[in-house]
This record gives structure tokens, C-alpha cells and sequence, in this order.
């Protein structure tokens, strides 16, 4: 499976972007989708993911009431909305796909797409 993430930007503080994850080249219903980021000299994080139902969301404490993800199964696509930006959300954003169970390392990564939010 191949994944294109997009959407990436400048905006300032406050401001809202929507990140977008295009899948293609699998069953987009079987897969589990995650987004995450990584800042300049930190560590990868876990941002938010999506069960492959579409039913149950996971959001890091940091972003939480903050960002939505959706899962669109007709457009193979999965989104990122993140509203009331913050400078430390500056960062890599990717996206990943995986099959329920297994660990996000064992999937499927897209190229990252860069945001940037200034104060």
C-alpha cells in the first residue's frame, strides 16, 4: 500500500490546516491509519490514528480537542483537521497504515509533509 500525505503549510498561531493521507494500492478498509510528527531534533511522536472501522480514534494528550482525524472510506483518504495551531506543532507530519494488531513500524509510511506554525 502506498500513502501520500499533503496539506502541509505556513500558518500562524492560531490557525487552522488540513492535513490530507491518500491510500492506494490496498483495501483502504482493512487498515488501520495513524498520523504522526516529528520535530526538528526530537523524537517521532504518535499524533492521532483511526481503527480501519473508522469507529474508534486515538489523540496525544497535546493535540487533543485541538485536531480531528477522519476516515473518508469512499475517497481512500484519510484527514488530518488541526484548528487552534501552536507554535510547537511545528513539525514532519506522516502518515502510516497498518493492519489492526500489527505495530504502526511493520506498516506502511507516505512521505511526511511539513507544517509550520508561527508565534
Amino acid at each position: 500500500v502506498q500513502l501520500q500525505a499533503s496539506g502541509g503549510g505556513l500558518v500562524q498561531a492560531g490557525g487552522s490546516l488540513r492535513l490530507s493521507c491518500a491510500v492506494s494500492g490496498g483495501t483502504f478498509s482493512n487498515y488501520d491509519v495513524g498520523w504522526f510528527r516529528q520535530a526538528p531534533g526530537k523524537e517521532r511522536e504518535s499524533v492521532a490514528d483511526i481503527a480501519w472501522s473508522g469507529g474508534n480514534t486515538y489523540y496525544a494528550d497535546s493535540v487533543k480537542g485541538r485536531f480531528t482525524i477522519l476516515k473518508d472510506n469512499a475517497k481512500n483518504t484519510v484527514y488530518l483537521q488541526m484548528n487552534s495551531l501552536k507554535p510547537e506543532d511545528t513539525a514532519v507530519y506522516y502518515c502510516a497504515a497498518s493492519f489492526p494488531g500489527n505495530s504502526w513500524e511493520r506498516g506502511s509510511w507516505g512521505r511526511g509533509t511539513l507544517v509550520t506554525v508561527s508565534s
